[in-house]
């Protein structure tokens, strides 16, 4: 049994040295700085720019000019030096807690159980085993690789963070597929709705009729009582004024008259007096209220597991069969139009940024316009919010972006962001926006908080060139996609806006726009008159996949693109031209 003396243990208290360290604690904690040894004396928070291994001590600039004249031969150690600086405080009380007891210090190794050990740890957890040493004596003779470990940090680092990119996609995806389907449970409840007031005018229509067949037929019998009450009162009004008269051809004649409208009326009364009194009951159908009353819900719940990156393989190729045109003209457009963005809902509505018409077009599942709305400026790009919003830049007066709701087939306007450059392509992702000015792609949060300029391109006549236009992000959000229109380019660019690819082909001619379907794949649409293109990238930027559609498939000059997931089909909107294109896609 291995046994421990305080004296033993207490060897290595002198492994943590008391170098001082600013208290920065922001972002990492391992990411710590050294204060000036002087100024710290002085209550001054200095960071330090010299480390002098005679002294023992850190200096900042103006401190070391007066070290160096007073030691003349030390020679202190700058930042381009700092292998030679001592370990920081902070990282080293880091690296020498115990996970276990937080209070205390990593002292042993106990090599049966290849476990780091704190006195206590090893007093409760390694009193039986034989082979527990100080870490002092372990180390000696050794080395360890901390750089080949550095290069195991890398690799599982960005393993880790593509997991956890993937799982935040996981909760965005679940988030989208429970929105979206809280649209099929109130389409269902609206069928519900429908069928029970179609049942319910039924109902109505016949109670009507029966309502109407009563009251017809006791307005014949009162129609009959009143027209013998008027005979039998005109007949006693006639014998009244002949009664005193000598008139025995009349008197005859009325006699006669009045016995027959008196039997007649009597015979009338006799066939009528016990009818009785008519009235309409309802008897509900029972049936429904029971059938209704039995049901869980209005349906049934599924959960199922698709990959993380969205419903498929990002880089599957998509195989374009048939095209469709549809007109979405209003009678108000002044322009043939530019249709500038395009973005589809999850109850599959679709919506059209008409740029040179200044309106926002809201089209149906057969692409009729049902809706639209007019902007003050000029709108350019669109995104969906969620499952029933969409934000829109505009430019001209300001540059602005509108939040639109789409509620109950009318477009209902939200709140406005204010910003201060040029507004084109927007795209969103967990609270985050992103847009596009022509040279730079700025990022906010959905509050318009501006957070950073993550990437720009001033290259070229800032006049004419546009070198950051569309923008689309992954369903991840790991990557950024946007195109540089005026040097043929598609960039993709990583969370911080560093780029990680250019891609450049001879088939990418003027790209207009990409678009990045719900399983990561890359559309990019443009072309310039007559080799206009839909064209399909791998999702790393690396090669083209496919050419989907050209103008020899009847493509008009593409503007705007969008992939339909609902009914896999690619809709296309058009420079100049009344009509979106509508490809369907396999």
């Amino acid at each position: 049994m291995a046994t421990f003396s305080q004296s033993s243990i207490d060897k290595g208290s002198d492994i943590t040295k008391s170098f001082s360290q600013s208290t920065i604690d922001k972002g990492s904690d391992m990411i710590q700085d050294f204060l000036c040894s002087t100024c710290e004396e002085k209550k001054l928070d200095k960071f330090a720019d010299f480390y002098c291994e005679s002294c023992v001590k850190f200096y900042c600039g103006e401190c070391v000019n007066m070290h160096n004249k007073l030691f003349t031969k030390h020679t202190p150690y700058g930042r381009g030096a700092m292998k030679k600086w001592p370990v920081a405080k902070k990282v080293e009380d880091f690296l020498l807690k115990c996970d276990v007891h937080k209070e205390k210090s990593l002292k042993m190794y106990c090599d049966e159980h290849s476990e780091l050990c704190c006195t206590n740890c090893a007093f409760l957890n390694h009193r039986l085993c034989q082979k527990v040493t100080l870490i002092s004596d372990k180390v000696k003779g050794q080395s360890t690789d901390l750089q080949k470990l550095s290069v195991s940090f890398k690799t599982i680092l960005e393993e880790i963070k593509k997991l956890q990119y993937n799982q935040e996609a996981s909760i965005q995806y679940v988030q989208s597929s429970y929105d979206e389907q809280l649209y099929t449970i109130q389409e269902t409840r609206q069928k519900i709705n429908s069928a029970l007031d179609t049942i319910e005018q039924k109902t109505l229509k016949e109670m009507k009729d029966t309502l109407t067949k009563l009251q017809a037929s006791s307005k014949i019998a009162v129609d009959k009582c009143i027209r013998l009450r008027d005979e039998l009162q005109q007949l006693r009004d006639a014998i009244q004024d002949i009664s005193d008269k000598s008139k025995l051809e009349l008197s005859f004649i009325a006699n006669r008259k009045c016995m027959d409208k008196i039997q007649q009326s009597e015979t009338y009364l006799k066939e009528n007096s016990i009818k009785a009194k008519d009235s309409i009951t309802f008897q509900p159908n029972h049936e429904i209220i029971q059938y209704l009353s039995k049901l869980s819900g209005l349906g049934q719940i599924e959960h199922s597991t698709q990959t993380l990156m969205g419903q498929g393989n990002p880089n599957k190729v998509i195989t374009v069969q048939g095209k469709s045109e549809h007109n979405v003209n209003i009678s108000s457009d002044s322009q043939i139009y530019s249709i500038t963005a395009i973005c589809v809902l999850p109850d599959r509505k679709v919506l059209v940024v008409d740029s040179d018409n200044a309106n926002v077009k809201l089209l149906d599942q057969q692409y009729q316009v049902v809706s639209h709305w007019s902007a003050t400026g000029s709108p350019w790009g669109m995104c969906e919010i969620t499952p029933s919003e969409v934000a829109v830049t505009l430019n001209c007066p300001c540059y602005e972006v509108q939040f639109i709701t789409v509620n109950n087939r009318q477009l209902v306007m939200g709140k406005k962001l204010q910003l201060q450059h040029f507004c084109r392509s927007i795209a969103f992702h967990q609270g985050d926006l992103y847009i596009t000015s022509g040279t730079a792609l700025y990022m906010y949060k959905l509050s318009g908080k501006f957070i950073s300029k993550m990437y720009e391109d001033t290259s070229g006549d800032l006049t004419l060139s546009v070198t950051v236009d569309s923008c689309a992000v992954s369903p991840t959000g790991d990557k950024l996609y946007i195109t540089n229109y005026s040097k043929h380019e598609l960039l993709i660019l990583a969370r911080d806006g560093s780029v990680l690819v250019t891609f450049t082909d001879p088939a990418l001619d003027y790209p207009a726009r990409v678009n990045v379907t719900p399983s990561g794949q890359v559309l990019v649409c443009g072309g310039y008159y007559p080799n206009y293109y839909i064209i399909q990238l791998d999702s790393e930027g690396k090669r083209k996949l496919a050419t989907l559609a050209t103008e020899k498939d009847g493509m008009g000059d593409p503007w705007s693109i969008c992939y339909n997931r609902h009914t896999s089909c690619i809709i296309v909107g058009l420079l100049k031209n009344n009509s979106i294109q509508v490809f369907k896609a396999l």
